[in-house]
């Protein structure tokens, strides 16, 4: 038997041995679904699980409250592979993109690369990292600020995430390269004069009509931006009662685009339209900026590797997507700093069903999707493999 095919044996014993308790894990994490930064029960659930197998677990980390980590070396020093877990949920749909998936697979992948490392005393490191709040809260933006990513000796960041499995090309289960545009991320808060509406409607500024002038100038911009571009927000504070002229409004708002730059370029272009609503209304125009998610920096061999170990698990996967899709996550940050891994891999749901939606929260809590999400563990951990053997 050759090495790899040794390490390929290693990690799928590894896997199967951790099986129902991986499967109880997957169901817990869906059951029990959280928004950005309030992940409290995955965060303790996910801990408790490392701890139970007796890893030392830093929660809390970074600073974040809903954060963890954990690691395993062979070795003082060393090249270090993450694999990186997301688990925040959606509000009011729950995990209509499939966290739970992502951080069973990761542990999974932790898990069953970290014995490899140890049964063939090869000097590496492995990381588990909880990352919160990828669902517009930028929890790995925050996480880099905080030193997360800043070790030198960091050779890889990995993860993956489900899709519908009906939104990938025919013959197809996943995509290595799967490319994300970059995204700008802020609420639009205007600020007005409250009056009575029936009685003295003009002593009022209305933030609302800037909230609605607003909208209807960014829909004005939409035909003039570039196919792949994106701009939609929602009103989140809109006024009390119909008598009482609104003084304060806010909005939630994405700009997408391919690039950072482009999306900077596209940033001021809205920006433009905000104002002019304030302008037009009298209100005072306030920005409340998010992290922004940068777009996702492909690895080119990272990508062949895990293609090439997903067809040894009789998975066929795209080595990468022809058009970029305009959707955005924060693991984008992460590859502009380390040398990252993001695929997707497809779950079975009902036709033309995506994620964010209630229907593909069903799915995520399947047991088919979560023999894909061990399945894409397996290719990660391997892939995790080749990276530490070509850095040592």
């Amino acid at each position: 038997m050759s090495l790899l095919d040794t390490v390929r044996t290693h990690i799928a014993s590894a896997i199967d041995t951790d099986a129902e308790p991986l499967r109880q894990l997957n169901r817990d994490i869906h059951s029990h679904p959280e928004t950005a930064y309030e992940e409290v029960y995955a965060h303790d659930t996910l801990a408790t699980f490392l701890e139970s197998r007796n890893w030392a677990v830093t929660r809390h980390a970074y600073g974040l409250a809903t954060s963890f980590e954990a690691e395993t070396s062979t070795s003082t020093t060393g090249p270090i592979v993450v694999f990186c877990a997301e688990y925040d949920a959606l509000p009011g749909i729950g995990h209509g993109c499939g966290h739970n998936l992502i951080a069973t697979s990761s542990i999974a992948a932790f898990l069953s690369l970290s014995s490899a490392i140890r049964q063939l005393d090869i000097p590496a490191r492995v990381r588990i990292l909880g990352t919160p709040a990828e669902e517009g809260g930028g929890g790995k933006a925050k996480l880099i600020d905080a030193g997360a990513f800043s070790d030198p000796d960091i050779v890889a960041a990995i993860m993956a995430h489900p899709i519908s499995l009906h939104g990938l090309p025919d013959g197809y289960q996943g995509i290595s390269g799967f490319r994300t545009v970059a995204s700008h991320k802020l609420r639009v808060e205007y600020r007005g004069k409250g009056a009575h509406a029936g009685g003295d409607p003009w002593n009022g500024k209305n933030a609302l009509d800037a909230a609605v002038g607003a909208y209807n100038n960014i829909s004005l911009l939409r035909q003039q931006i570039q196919p792949d571009e994106r701009i939609h927000g929602v009103i989140e504070s809109g006024g009390s009662v119909p008598n009482v002229i609104p003084d304060y409004t806010r909005m939630n708002w994405y700009i997408r685009s391919p690039t950072t730059a482009r999306a900077d370029d596209l940033l001021v272009r809205a920006k433009a339209c905000f104002e002019a609503a304030g302008i037009a209304t009298g209100c005072e125009v306030n920005y409340i900026m998010a992290p922004t998610y940068k777009d996702l920096v492909l690895n080119d061999t990272f990508c062949a590797v895990y293609k090439q170990e997903m067809a040894v698990l009789e998975r066929t996967i795209l080595l990468k997507q022809e058009t970029t899709a305009t959707v955005s996550t924060d693991m984008g940050n992460v590859s502009h700093v380390v040398p990252s891994f993001h695929g997707v891999f497809g779950i079975p749901t009902p036709p033309n069903i995506p994620g964010h939606h209630p229907e593909f929260a069903k799915a995520a809590a399947l047991d088919e999707a979560h023999e894909e999400a061990i399945l894409t563990a397996r290719g990660m951990a391997m892939l995790g493999w080749s990276v530490l053997v070509q850095a040592r």
